[in-house]
């Protein structure tokens, strides 16, 4: 079996990457279990060197629409012909598209449709699992969102970046009914906490209000206490991702978009789970400075999901915030003279 990851060498790609590696075969799509003989890793950086040695894994660095230009046999890098399935994770953030309206158009809406004609070429009708965000999700007082967001919760995104992410679910969708691809859109939820430096996202702060302190920073959460957030750990979110890979069609069911299960809690919530996990002068870091941009964005997402759909896969949202950081902190140990850091 052969399975391409874009954005192989960023933090949730390389994760699913290890997740499929360490098993010993994968259901695709619910068919038998067939052993994972190759795994194509696509971005513009490599991935980790521990990655690299697994004689299974092939690395294709570049620009995803040049990587995706067909040679003289009409193979391409990214995707060549044995392609069992693609799972697209590459994306700009939501902070970037909102900042800069092209660059979301290019590497969002643009990128996925070039990725979706490529798979088309194959003819082979390969699984096609899309990383969506809650983000297809938005409020406006003329247009209220509900408090819980069902299965079947239309769509109302309020930002650049939901708003492609919507228009690429809407092709994948399109491309599924055509027969040129299996898709399912995997709608994510906010992932805390990432390990690693601060990203572009509007979102980027909430793994920074545990990450930060926990290594003996200040961090800046710049919504109010009672700002209620959807999320999900990392070990969740993966997951998700690999319930997608091998449920069966029946299983799925004919929607191809899902809502995964979310923690629901506040910013306020987050660091009073910060301060019973790791100590009260670790939660004292986090200062509470205002930023109206970043409030508007993340207060216009959903903060509740009743995802029955997931359940019935078999997926749950994390039992607490405490869990999730202890979790952090076990995957990422802290050395003692950053966490005594005043």
């Amino acid at each position: 079996m052969h399975i391409v990851i874009t954005g192989g060498a960023g933090f949730l790609g390389v994760r699913l990457a290890r997740a499929l590696l360490q098993r010993d075969a994968l259901s695709l799509a619910g068919a038998a279990p067939r052993p994972l003989t190759r795994l194509t890793l696509v971005d513009r950086v490599a991935p980790p060197a521990a990655l690299t040695q697994d004689p299974r894994v092939r690395v294709v660095t570049g620009e995803l629409d040049a990587l995706l230009t067909p040679d003289a046999s009409g193979q391409t890098r990214a995707v060549p012909t044995d392609s069992d399935a693609v799972v697209h994770l590459a994306a700009a953030v939501s902070g970037e598209c909102e900042a800069d309206f092209d660059l979301g158009l290019r590497s969002n809406l643009d990128a996925t449709r070039a990725l979706l004609q490529t798979c088309r070429a194959l003819g082979t009708r390969p699984l096609f699992v899309f990383s969506s965000s809650l983000a297809v999700f938005g409020h406006t007082p003329e247009q209220p969102m509900p408090a819980i967001i069902e299965d079947d919760t239309l769509p109302t995104p309020q930002n650049s970046y939901g708003t492609q992410k919507y228009m690429s679910e809407l092709l994948v969708a399109d491309c599924t009914r055509k027969g040129f691809v299996r898709g399912r859109n995997v709608r994510l939820m906010t992932v805390s906490v990432r390990p690693g430096r601060p990203n572009a996202a509007a979102s980027s702060f909430l793994s920074g209000i545990v990450r930060e302190p926990l290594a003996g920073q200040r961090a800046v959460c710049p919504v109010a206490p009672d700002t209620r957030v959807a999320l999900s750990s990392p070990a969740r979110t993966i997951e998700g991702l690999v319930r997608a890979l091998e449920a069966s069609d029946e299983d799925w069911g004919p929607r191809t978009a899902l809502n995964l299960p979310a923690l629901s809690t506040t910013a306020g919530d987050m660091v009073a789970a910060l301060a019973r996990v790791a100590g009260p002068e670790v939660a004292a870091r986090v200062d509470w400075v205002a930023d109206a941009g970043i409030a508007r964005i993340v207060g216009a997402w959903p903060a509740g999901m009743n995802a029955r759909r997931a359940a019935r896969l078999g997926l749950r949202a994390d039992a607490s915030f405490d869990d999730i950081i202890r979790d952090h902190l076990r995957e990422n140990p802290v050395p003692p003279a950053a966490a005594a850091r005043p």
